[in-house]
């Protein structure tokens, strides 16, 4: 297939995005197309340098920002009938609230785990104040001629700084694991607009 057959098939599979998202793309492929037949390509070799057309179209709506995939799949496609728009009316007061409630929960997990990670980074912040201040006072005693005193909380300080080191660890992998788990939830979503 040439260049403008393969952006015309382009166009079509990508006809249900808005039009400023469609033409960045084809003017994307089509620059990438004349590169390569400029590096010596005929125009059916860089064509089929580029993939199958159903991965590119899937890796494009991927890219394609998520407000502009929710308009594209909202956008009316004909005229609710007159029992429809009954129905939403009268259906209103049982689904609207169970959707409020929906996003609500969800919303409130989502900031629960949030939270949870918070509390990591604030108790090895607290393991390692509590390290330091072990640390001085075993100086202190050692100073004032208590050595076992010193040695204990000397002790109590490296097992401090031990769980401060733990939990900060802890935290750390807890925010990769969280923000890992939101780039997942958003790819789901935007694939169910795809789809």
């Amino acid at each position: 297939m040439n260049k403008c057959e393969f952006l015309g098939e382009l166009e079509k599979s990508l006809s249900e995005l808005p039009e400023k998202d469609r033409s960045r793309s084809l003017d994307y492929y089509g620059e990438m197309i004349d590169d390569r037949t400029e590096e010596g390509l005929s125009e059916e070799e860089a064509v089929e340098a580029l993939g199958s057309m159903e991965d590119i179209t899937a890796q494009i709506l991927m890219d394609t920002p998520l407000p502009s995939l929710v308009r594209a799949k909202v956008k009316k496609r004909r005229a609710l009938k007159a029992w429809e728009t009954v129905l939403l009316v009268l259906g209103s007061p049982v689904w609207l609230p169970l959707l409020i409630a929906a996003v609500a929960v969800a919303l409130s997990l989502y900031a629960v785990l949030w939270v949870l990670v918070a509390v990591l980074y604030i108790v090895a912040f607290a393991f390692g104040l509590s390290a330091a201040a072990c640390l001085v006072a075993a100086f202190a005693y050692l100073f004032s001629g208590a050595p076992a005193a010193a040695a204990l909380s000397l002790g109590a300080a490296m097992l401090c700084a031990g769980f401060a080191i733990l939990t900060g660890i802890a935290s750390v992998q807890s925010t990769k694991g969280v923000i890992a788990m939101t780039k997942k939830l958003i790819r789901k979503i935007k694939s169910g607009f795809v789809k």
